[in-house]
């Protein structure tokens, strides 16, 4: 009885607020994947095709789980491969400080993480570190924080997704997500997220507009140049099955944003607060720009709800990886921005090389790629340096003073401080994902093709879809009750089935002969 009275029921470390957003973070952003994409995609392609985006969808977050668990995370956000980054105690630290050290030293020992696994009960129950915090310890267990990495490592390639749907092999798919994130994805992540070299420099990325949309963008588009177009008349008649659907898919994306960015700081904080109320403002306008410039400069004048669905996964792509560094008014400029450049790149990029020569099904290179790479490098002009992430004890207005031992984490854009440092920075991590994301791809295709005997399904295969590769449909019809109707209108009485049409239905049957 005493020794019950003195249980408690987690260490002194854990803060159950923090603990508690970050989960809660985590499933809405896992909600966006299944079922968000997996009803969105499924509802913008063809009929015959939605079976296989579910199975796909749901396959590739499955693969990424396991990938993550046994050697993602550590790779994401562990020790790093080479000496740079390393722990101490519950932070993770830089060992190369000094500049006396040259750039290739820097880069490849802070290039990406040990493969490790975390499935120990040390592992996930023990305090969270990684490179990606270096000021102050997390607040949680690495249980919560590889769970909230992996539902923004399983949605990456399930974007990408969208541009290589409607013929790529299912046994490709499954060579190529743990393939991708394990050699495009998690060096992307540990490089400007867990503490790498691009971090070490000044770049940043709150949640994900490099590491994940524009990587997703850029890895789409050239994993669709290299798979080749869907069947022409598949491309001629490229309408979506179901606009409710994709209303509940687009919807569930718009929502559960709200943890992809809110849960970004780590902490139940006021910035946390912040970057929910900016990524909600910069979506808002951004679907009514896409909408206003449809009705205004589109050739049929008219508004449409597909370009509304467009504009906002613009708004909620390019405020990503600033929501928490920009207020309100770059929020709005953030929305404004991407909607309005990705309007013009969806209608006019598509007449000129490469695009012309590349089959992107949902248009993943524009509403991701590109928005991404507006939004991060809008950062570096856009970033409020008012805007604190971590401050310091205190009133409020301690909380934003910098003192002789305390600097409030801020990021520090053109258009307030006058210094292109970020700006630099965004432009040198963003110049080196597009390159890594896109040999990198480039190379995982071709050796999914040569693992797999072929990328593509047979054309016979592709003209029929869901039934040919799964031997299943979305929407079936049941035959049986058809033949019913058929034979009431023929004069039967509701609820006779003739001998005749028994045999029909099941000609193997007992009655057959």
């Amino acid at each position: 009885m005493l020794a019950a009275a003195h249980q408690i029921p987690y260490p002194s470390w854990l803060n159950p607020a923090d603990n508690t957003w970050q989960l809660v973070a985590a499933t809405l952003v896992g909600l966006m994947s299944l079922p968000g994409l997996a009803v969105l995609f499924a509802s913008l392609v063809q009929r015959k095709w939605s079976v296989n985006v579910l199975l796909m969808t749901f396959t590739g977050f499955a693969l990424v789980l396991v990938v993550w668990v046994l050697w993602g995370y550590d790779m994401a956000f562990g020790h790093a491969i080479g000496n740079g980054v390393v722990t101490s105690g519950s932070l993770a630290v830089q060992r190369y400080t000094s500049s006396h050290y040259s750039f290739w030293t820097r880069f490849f020992d802070d290039f990406v993480g040990m493969p490790h696994p975390i499935l120990s009960h040390f592992a996930e129950e023990n305090q969270a570190v990684s490179g990606a915090n270096t000021v102050i310890p997390y607040h949680f267990p690495t249980a919560t924080l590889a769970l909230f990495q992996l539902v923004f490592a399983a949605i990456t390639p399930l974007l990408f997704m969208g541009s290589i749907l409607s013929r790529l092999k299912f046994k490709a798919w499954c060579l190529l997500v743990p393939l991708w994130i394990t050699v495009v994805y998690c060096v992307d992540a540990f490089l400007i997220w867990g503490g790498g070299y691009f971090a070490q420099q000044g770049a940043l990325d709150y949640s994900g507009g490099f590491v994940i949309h524009m990587s997703a963008g850029v890895s789409g588009f050239v994993a669709a140049w290299v798979l080749g177009p869907r069947l022409k008349r598949d491309r001629d008649h490229a309408l979506p099955n179901n606009l409710v659907m994709v209303a509940v898919g687009a919807g569930i994306l718009w929502l559960g944003w709200n943890g992809f960015n809110g849960g970004d700081p780590y902490y139940a904080g006021a910035n946390a607060a912040a970057a929910v109320l900016n990524t909600n403002i910069a979506t808002a306008v951004a679907l009514l720009t896409w909408v206003a410039m449809d009705a205004g400069l589109s050739r049929a004048k008219k508004p449409t709800f597909l370009g509304a669905v467009n504009g906002m996964i613009c708004g909620l792509v390019g405020i990503t990886p600033c929501a928490g560094w920009v207020d309100g008014v770059g929020a709005i400029v953030v929305g404004v921005a991407c909607s309005g450049v990705v309007w013009f790149a969806w209608n006019y990029l598509p007449r000129v090389r490469p695009f012309s020569k590349v089959d992107d099904a949902l248009g993943v290179v524009y509403t991701h790629g590109i928005a991404g790479l507006l939004g991060g490098l809008l950062l570096g002009l856009l970033a409020n340096p008012g805007m604190v992430e971590y401050g310091c004890s205190g009133s409020r207005a301690a909380y934003n003073a910098t003192t002789a031992s305390c600097a409030p984490v801020v990021a520090r854009g053109l258009f307030y401080t006058g210094s292109w440092h970020l700006e630099w920075e965004q432009f040198r991590a963003a110049l080196f994902v597009i390159l890594w994301s896109a040999v990198m791809t480039f190379l995982i295709m071709h050796l999914v093709k040569f693992l797999a005997r072929g990328l593509r399904y047979d054309p016979e295969e592709l003209e029929v879809g869901d039934v040919a590769v799964h031997d299943e449909e979305a929407f079936p019809v049941d035959r049986y009750a058809g033949r019913v109707g058929a034979f009431s209108l023929a004069g039967l009485a509701v609820g006779e089935v003739s001998p005749q049409a028994v045999a029909l239905e099941d000609p193997g049957g007992e009655d057959a002969g």
